[in-house]
């Protein structure tokens, strides 16, 4: 596998592809689910522009918290990709889901320079167990894989 860094690739090489874009939204929350400190956000600001702005359609795939593998609604990443769309110039959605059919279903019909929020990662038993069809799973979503996540790498 060629490991490049962003710098590397052009923008005829992201324009309409799918690019898994791993990030840290591992974000502090206050008792009514609202972002006290979105610097974790913030830091991934730059990275999604150049992705954007070059017409790659972004999905973003990120934990939050310890579910243990269990949907828990309070450790979903709905609060940060609703951050996220307050912060970028672009159309942001956000899928109640991280792998199966809504999510290959948005990220295939997704918009250039459109981004995707997946739900959180560690809500799938597999995601902490390096679960290799869950990462087989995971990989069919995009054609690209940038990390911008190095505290969880």
């Amino acid at each position: 596998m060629n490991k490049l860094s962003l710098r590397d690739l052009k923008e005829q090489d992201l324009r309409g592809r799918r690019v898994l874009l791993r990030v840290d939204y591992n974000v502090p929350l206050d008792d009514e689910l609202r972002i006290t400190d979105d610097t974790r956000i913030q830091a991934t600001l730059p990275t999604l522009k150049v992705l954007t702005d070059a017409g790659a359609r972004v999905v973003i795939l990120s934990h939050f918290g310890r579910p243990k593998g269990k949907r828990v609604p309070e450790m979903s990443l709905r609060p940060a990709a609703w951050r996220l769309a307050e912060l970028v110039d672009a159309k942001v959605d956000f899928i109640g889901d991280t792998v199966g059919e809504q999510a290959e279903t948005a990220t295939r019909e997704m918009g250039e320079g459109d981004v995707v929020v997946l739900e959180n990662t560690r809500f799938l038993p597999g995601e902490e167990k390096n679960d290799g069809e869950l990462a087989a799973q995971m990989a069919r979503l995009g054609d690209l894989f940038v990390n911008d996540a190095f505290g969880a790498a």
